[in-house]
């Protein structure tokens, strides 16, 4: 899952553990304020290996699956707490 924030923050997150397993940050177009760095809308393509952002700067962008990624180069150093709660 991911998310966007009014900074031009994106954050992936595994859905069924609630972690943030990356965090990215935007770059506004040239000539563009710093606060229109916000994201308005994120969305996979069908076939869920490009994300798309539709951002403050009034552009989209297509951020492409890196297919060379290992849990040995991008390493996920998490260990859940042991009191989770589910409602």
């Amino acid at each position: 899952m991911a998310t966007g924030g009014d900074n031009g923050s994106m954050w992936f997150w595994d859905w069924r553990s609630g972690h943030n397993f990356q965090q990215s940050q935007t770059i506004v177009q040239p000539g563009s304020l710093d606060s229109e760095a916000g994201i308005y809308a994120l969305t996979y393509d069908m076939t869920g290996s490009r994300l798309i952002s539709c951002e403050a700067d009034k552009t989209i962008k297509m951020w492409k699956e890196d297919e060379t990624a290992t849990p040995e180069t991008h390493p996920l150093h998490f260990k859940p707490p042991k009191d989770i709660r589910r409602f």
